[in-house]
């Protein structure tokens, strides 16, 4: 099954967030992500409890033991701010960004990141930017308009509080990946 561990976004910043998707309605090339299903990613493991990759119950231990070692407790966080992976030359994703939360998160990702990459997983090949994506971008038609409301707006999404860490599967299916809670992990 493909895994990643991630938190949640309330009800409340989802709606807001297709507020923000709206900027961009009309841009040809974007697929949107599914607001109700918009969370924050700390580290994607891939394949797990399959052969040659680690066992579901090693994964929610290590879990257990990057929450516990983490020491953040639960925090606020705030999402606004838009930005692009991997740049504005090249806009793969689009995505809104954290600002209180982020050093929280960080080291969330960073204990998460020592635990899976000792059972085996691969580390991440890239420095980690908390983020909520919004829309992936299939082809540069749109480009053009993406950079521009991405260089114009900054929007303020919302605060909520961070409590919990979840371990998540996902299902991808022609209408979207559909995600499961394998396990949840609270903070403090």
């Amino acid at each position: 099954m493909r895994a990643f561990f991630a938190v949640d976004l309330p009800a409340y910043i989802a709606a807001e967030l297709a507020d923000v998707q709206a900027l961009f309605e009309g841009v040809e090339g974007l697929r949107f992500v599914d607001p109700a299903q918009a969370h924050v990613t700390l580290k994607f493991l891939g394949d797990v409890d399959e052969p040659g990759s680690p066992s579901l119950d090693e994964v929610i231990a290590a879990g257990e033991r990057a929450v516990a070692a983490a020491e953040t407790g639960p925090f606020e966080c705030s999402v606004g701010g838009l930005g692009v992976f991997p740049s504005l030359d090249y806009v793969s994703v689009v995505w809104a960004g954290v600002d209180d939360g982020a050093p929280e998160l960080t080291a969330l990702h960073e204990a998460l990141e020592g635990e899976t990459t000792a059972l085996g997983v691969d580390p991440d090949e890239h420095a980690f930017t908390p983020h909520v994506t919004l829309a992936r971008m299939r082809d540069a038609r749109g480009k053009e308009l993406v950079r521009e409301v991405v260089r114009e707006r900054h929007p303020e999404i919302g605060r909520f509080t961070v409590d919990a860490v979840r371990l998540v599967s996902s299902t991808l299916t022609s209408e979207g990946p559909e995600y499961e809670t394998v396990a949840s992990f609270s903070l403090g």
